[in-house]
């Protein structure tokens, strides 16, 4: 086999090990998809030994190219890929696809196998993390790069099929693509007409290259998947563009496979052993499952061409920061993984959350949230803000931001009505890393983004979710804009914490938490109107980021009320109701569940205690809050939509005013009484 790189015989030996990894992975597991390696494996090659800057001995180098495999079903084209270019990924491993602990997950998974950029396999996302990669390139090249030291300057490549396009979050995303001009954006189509039901073309009958065009794009039509010398002629042209490049690649799904190739058999099936021994003789490929030729392997191998890469770039790095030694030991810091919050972020969060409690306005939440940013977001540079076209409502901007629109710059992005789009968008920015992204929009709109807020939290991507107008206190928009379930929902979602604060203080813990926090998303659920300042005078601040607390105490108490955001006012109102008839009512509130969660057992009890009665409070869904008051308890909620009109009038209209919390915290409390009577009864009789 020849040494020369470029030669086509070796190429093609190259691409075949990618086909041929593929399809024994697959069959060994009895499970995945081989087609898409075996199609695309001809651009892979293309990309991986011509053009991709990358060190697989430092995965996480910072100016290294960015390739997300958006496709994600095709997993093991990109397990080959980091296998044979060097990545700490054993041939074990491989064999070990799909298979319970091991380090090739059905789907790539960011943080379980070295060199994977992200978590994709939800259809669309990983096109969309990669616009969001490339925005974070390009947003810390204007920041940090300086005449004569481009310390910031790498490419995303993506690879994405028929299914990514299809779906609607790709329309998003491409679109913000083509109007951002990310010109180091360059995404690879597999154009082979097929998917698990068959022929596309009964579905799927758009004109991509147009509709790319339409967004901005530079599109490389009718390029040959297969052929080499295409391929490298598109990829001059790609890397010439001052916009972001499609390369439509007409390709034959599970390429080499004598029956299979072409046909919706190779897409999610392993091949089979009389098909896989049919299409070794088809390849020429005559070693074992599992097996690489030496010289194919060293063929392969990026480690000295990335070490070079990498060392070239340090050695520019290291005359950067001899020149701009402030500029290069922010740009690590904004880098290092997990890093606690620089000093001055820290003061100014302290100082925000201590002057909303001496302040003690009565403000709407989105209002106490826009304060915060105020103070903290001169402190942050990192912070990226945004909202889906609701800037004036949800209050994600601060005094001096630089809005991003256009081909600009700027450190808080109008994504226009684009939910979805906006939290994969996000996702990539810090996967990218040099930034702590966060995004608004209203409550009930969290259903699109959903599944990228799910994907923050599968990825541990410590992105903030600002969601505004919170539940029936929006008032005349109606049932369409009411959340009802909302935030129940987002509390389902495992590592995701979901905090609802009841006033300006709890607002300001509640943004000190989010970005305090390095392995989850956060959710602010923030009132459109204003509520009542909830404190008395004593300290609570750091009971505030325990997630619950007792916010009244109250001597010889009879029943604890338990609440969240805008009903924690009624339900203070509702303690000071009973208090004039001689009952006493603990007041609990509980700005985030999942943060109370965490708290010992002995905390737990002691905030909620289980021999007195419980009612919990909430403008939403009841279901969650049973676990909290016990069989003999009660709840008061909304478990139907809302109506339009005036805030005030749905609040009384729906049973959640003062008088309703006391009234049914009267009757509560003889059924508990006569449940412990009862018990008690049982025990003396049993003795």
């Amino acid at each position: 086999m020849t040494t020369n790189p470029s030669a086509p015989a070796q190429r093609k030996e190259c691409a075949n090990a990618i086909r041929v990894l593929a399809m024994d992975a697959v069959q060994a597991a009895n499970s995945g998809h081989p087609g898409m390696p075996m199609g695309m494996a001809d651009i892979a090659e293309t990309l991986w030994r011509h053009h991709l800057r990358h060190d697989p001995a430092e995965p996480r180098w910072i100016d290294r190219d960015r390739f997300v495999v958006s496709n994600g079903h095709g997993s093991m084209l990109l397990y080959a890929l980091l296998h044979l270019s060097g990545y700490d990924l054993p041939m074990d491993e491989l064999k070990r696809f799909r298979q319970l602990g091991s380090r090739t997950p059905g789907h790539p998974e960011v943080d379980v196998t070295p060199g994977v950029e992200t978590t994709t396999g939800p259809l669309g996302q990983g096109i969309t993390n990669a616009v969001g990669m490339a925005l974070a390139e390009k947003l810390l090249a204007e920041e940090f790069n300086r005449p004569g030291h481009a310390v910031i300057d790498h490419r995303t490549f993506v690879f994405l099929g028929d299914g990514c396009l299809m779906e609607g979050i790709s329309h998003e995303a491409c679109s913000l693509a083509g109007t951002w001009r990310l010109d180091k954006l360059v995404a690879f189509y597999d154009d082979n007409g097929i998917s698990i039901d068959g022929e596309v073309s009964g579905w799927f009958n758009d004109d991509t290259p147009r509709r790319f065009e339409a967004y901005g794009w530079t599109v490389l039509r009718d390029v040959n998947g297969h052929d080499p010398a295409a391929l490298d002629r598109a990829m001059v042209c790609a890397l010439a563009s001052d916009k972001p490049v499609l390369v439509c690649c007409k390709t034959n799904i599970g390429h080499g496979a004598p029956n299979r190739a072409g046909t919706a058999e190779a897409h999610g099936a392993p091949l089979g052993d009389a098909e896989i021994a049919l299409t070794r003789e088809k390849l020429g490929w005559n070693a074992p499952p599992f097996e690489v030729p030496p010289a194919v392997r060293q063929a392969w191998s990026a480690l000295e061409q990335g070490a070079a890469r990498r060392h070239d770039w340090q050695q520019r790095f290291d005359a950067y920061a001899r020149t701009y030694p402030g500029l290069a030991g922010e740009l690590l810091r904004r880098h290092r993984r997990g890093e606690a919050l620089s000093a001055e972020a820290e003061q100014a969060l302290q100082t925000a959350c201590a002057a909303a409690e001496t302040r003690a306005a009565a403000v709407a939440t989105r209002k106490a949230s826009q304060d915060v940013l105020h103070g903290v977001a001169p402190a942050m540079p990192e912070l990226l803000g945004g909202s889906a076209d609701l800037t004036g409502s949800n209050l994600t901007d601060w005094k001096g931001h630089r809005p991003l629109k256009g081909a600009g710059t700027g450190n808080h992005v109008h994504y226009g009505v684009r939910e979805f789009g906006m939290a994969a968008v996000m996702n990539g920015v810090a996967l990218h890393g040099g930034f702590r992204p966060y995004g608004g929009t209203f409550l009930t709109f969290s259903d699109y983004a959903r599944n990228g807020v799910r994907m923050s939290a599968l990825m541990k991507l410590p992105v903030v979710y600002v969601f505004t107008h919170d539940s029936i206190g929006l008032g005349e928009d109606g049932p369409t804009h009411q959340p009802v379930e909302h935030a129940s929902s987002l509390r389902l979602i495992p590592n995701v914490d979901v905090w609802r604060p009841c006033d300006a203080t709890e607002t300001a813990v509640a943004w000190r938490e989010a970005l305090r926090r390095a392995d989850g998303p956060s959710c602010l659920l923030l009132t459109r109107q204003a509520v009542p300042h909830a404190g008395n005078g004593h300290e609570r601040i750091d009971d505030i980021a325990r997630g619950g607390y007792v916010l009244r105490r109250a001597q010889d108490e009879r029943v604890v009320l338990i609440a969240t955001g805008s009903e924690v006012g009624l339900t203070l109102a509702a303690a000071e109701l009973l208090a004039g008839e001689g009952i006493a009512a603990r007041v609990v509130s509980v700005p985030c569940l999942d943060a109370f969660e965490r708290q010992d057992e002995g905390y737990r009890q002691a905030v909620i205690p289980r021999h007195l009665p419980r009612l919990a409070v909430e403008a939403g869904s009841t279901g969650l809050w049973w676990k909290f008051v016990g069989e003999h308890g009660d709840v008061i909620g909304l478990d139907r939509f809302g109506e339009s009109g005036p805030a005030s009038g749905l609040f009384k209209h729906f049973g959640l005013t003062a008088d309703a919390v006391a009234a049914r915290a009267r009757r509560l409390m003889p059924a508990h009484h006569a449940h412990v009577d009862d018990e008690a009864d049982l025990v003396a009789s049993s003795s």
